[in-house]
C-alpha cells in the first residue's frame, strides 16, 4: 500500500476523481476515430486513398485549430469552450457520417465535413493537464504531488489508444463504421460535457485583462520552443515506430491479416512497458531537475530504439518492446510537467495544446520518414535506428546545461519560488558533473 499512497493523495485532490475517472472516456475519440474515420470514408467511396486524405485533412485541421481552443480556454476558462465543442464536433462527425452517404461524388463534402470534425474536437488533453497544475500550485500546498499527478494522468491516457481501437472494432462486428462513429461522438458529447461541469474546470480563474495572452503567446516564453521541439522528437520516433513495428512484423509473419494483427499485438506490448514505467515513475520522487531527468528519460528511450534494430525474431522484439516501452511514459510526463513550471499560469492551456500540436505533427514526419526507409532492402532496423537518433538529439537539446530548457527551468522555479524536484543537484544538464 505504501507504493499507491501517492496515487490516492492525488485521487484525494478536489476534482481528482472526474480527471482520472471521465478524462480518458471523454478522449476515446482520440483513439476511435482515425480508425473509423477511414473505413467509414472507404466504405462511402470505394478508395483508401480518399480515406486517407480525409484522415489527415481531419488531424491537419485539429492540429491548426488546437492552439486557439487552448488560447480561449485560458481567456474564458475550459469549461465554456469544452462545452461549445463538446456539440460542435459531434456535429462534425454526423455531417460527414451524411456526406460519405454520396460516395465519391461528395468528396468536398467528406473533406469539408473532416476537417469541421478536426478543428471543433475538444481541447480536452491541454484542459486537463491544465487542471493539474492548478490542483498542484505551489499556493495550494499540494506540489509535492505535481510528478504523481502528471504521471496518473499519462499513464491512464495510454488506454485511450488501447480501447479506441477495440471499441471501432466491436462497432464494426455489431453494424459496422457508421456506429462507431456514432459512437464517438456520443462519448464525446457526454464526457467533455461531464468534465466542463466538473469542480477541476470550473475553478478555472480568468486572467486579468491586461494579462490576456496576446501574439505568439507561449512560443515567447524561453525555452518553451525548444522543449516543445523535444516532445516533437518523441512524436517522430513514436511515428516511426508505428510503421517499423508492423513492417517487421511483415518480414517474418507475412503481410496478411495474422501478421497485421501481430504487429497489433507488439505495439499493445509497447504500451503495457509504458504504463509500467509510468506508474513505477509516479511513486517517486526524484531528486534532479526536471530538465535533467528529461534528458535521462530521452536519453534511454533513444538507447531502447537502437535496440529494437538488431532483434532476431519477433520474442526477442516483444521482450525489447517491453523494455523500451518503459520510458515513454515518464518521458512523457516530465516534459508535461516542465510546460507547467516554465510557462505563466495564463497560457498553460494553450501551451499545452501546443505540446500536443508539436507530437501529431512529429508523428506525421516520423511515419513518412520510416516508410520510406522500410520500403527499401533491409530497411526496417534502420527505421528504428532513426527513432533512436530523433530522440538522442532530443536529449541532447534538454541535457545541455546552459541550453534553453535548463535555463528556462532555473529562472521559472527563482521567480516562482516554487520546490525544487531535488536540492542535492546543481545545474540541471544532463552533462554537468558538480554534485
Amino acid at each position: 500500500m505504501s507504493v499507491l499512497r501517492p496515487y490516492l493523495a492525488v485521487w484525494r485532490l478536489p476534482g481528482a476523481p472526474l480527471l482520472l475517472g471521465v478524462g480518458p472516456l471523454a478522449r476515446l475519440g482520440i483513439g476511435m476515430n482515425p480508425l473509423a474515420m477511414l473505413l467509414l470514408v472507404h466504405q462511402g467511396t470505394g478508395r483508401y486513398s480518399y480515406a486517407g486524405v480525409a484522415g489527415g485533412v481531419y488531424a491537419m485541421a485539429s492540429a491548426a485549430a488546437s492552439p486557439v481552443g487552448g488560447r480561449l480556454a485560458d481567456r474564458f476558462g475550459p469549461a465554456p469552450v469544452l462545452l461549445i465543442t463538446a456539440v460542435t464536433h459531434p456535429v462534425g462527425l454526423l455531417a460527414l457520417l451524411l456526406a460519405t452517404g454520396a460516395g465519391s461524388g461528395g468528396l468536398a463534402m467528406i473533406y469539408a465535413a473532416a476537417a469541421f470534425a478536426g478543428a471543433t474536437y475538444p481541447p480536452l488533453t491541454a484542459t486537463v493537464r491544465g487542471a493539474w497544475n492548478a490542483l498542484t500550485d505551489p499556493e495550494t500546498g499540494h506540489h509535492h504531488l505535481r510528478g504523481t499527478a502528471m504521471a496518473a494522468e499519462t499513464t491512464i491516457f495510454q488506454t485511450v489508444f488501447i480501447l479506441g481501437p477495440l471499441l471501432v472494432a466491436g462497432f464494426l462486428a455489431l453494424a459496422g463504421p457508421a456506429a462507431a462513429i456514432i459512437g464517438s461522438a456520443v462519448v464525446t458529447l457526454v464526457g467533455t460535457g461531464l468534465m466542463a461541469y466538473g469542480r477541476a474546470m470550473r475553478a478555472h480563474r480568468r486572467p486579468a485583462a491586461h494579462a490576456h495572452t496576446r501574439g505568439l503567446g507561449p512560443l515567447r516564453v524561453p525555452g518553451f520552443v525548444a522543449l516543445i521541439l523535444c516532445t516533437a522528437c518523441l512524436g517522430a520516433a513514436f511515428g516511426a515506430t508505428g510503421v517499423a513495428v508492423p513492417a517487421y512484423v511483415a518480414t517474418w509473419a507475412g503481410a496478411g491479416d495474422g501478421g497485421q494483427s501481430l504487429g497489433g499485438v507488439l505495439l499493445a506490448v509497447w504500451g503495457i512497458g509504458s504504463a509500467v514505467g509510468g506508474f513505477w515513475y509516479g511513486t517517486r520522487r526524484p531528486r534532479s531537475e526536471l530538465a535533467r531527468q528529461l534528458a535521462w528519460w530521452q536519453f534511454l528511450l533513444g538507447a531502447g530504439f537502437l535496440l529494437l534494430a538488431p532483434m532476431p525474431n519477433l520474442t526477442a522484439l516483444g521482450a525489447a518492446l517491453l523494455v523500451t516501452g518503459t520510458a515513454i511514459a515518464p518521458s512523457l510526463t516530465v516534459a508535461n510537467t516542465l510546460v507547467g513550471r516554465i510557462t505563466p499560469r495564463g497560457m498553460l492551456n494553450e501551451a499545452y495544446t501546443w505540446v500536443v500540436t508539436l507530437s501529431v505533427a512529429g508523428g506525421a514526419v516520423g511515419s513518412a520518414v520510416a516508410g520510406s526507409i522500410v520500403d527499401r532492402p533491409g530497411g526496417v532496423p534502420w527505421a528504428f535506428v532513426f527513432a533512436g537518433a530523433v530522440v538522442g538529439a532530443a536529449a541532447l537539446v534538454a541535457g545541455w546545461p546552459s541550453g534553453p530548457v535548463a535555463r528556462a527551468e532555473a529562472d521559472a522555479t527563482r521567480q516562482v519560488g516554487a520546490p525544487r524536484p531535488g536540492t542535492r543537484v546543481r545545474g540541471g544538464g544532463l552533462f554537468d558533473r558538480r554534485q
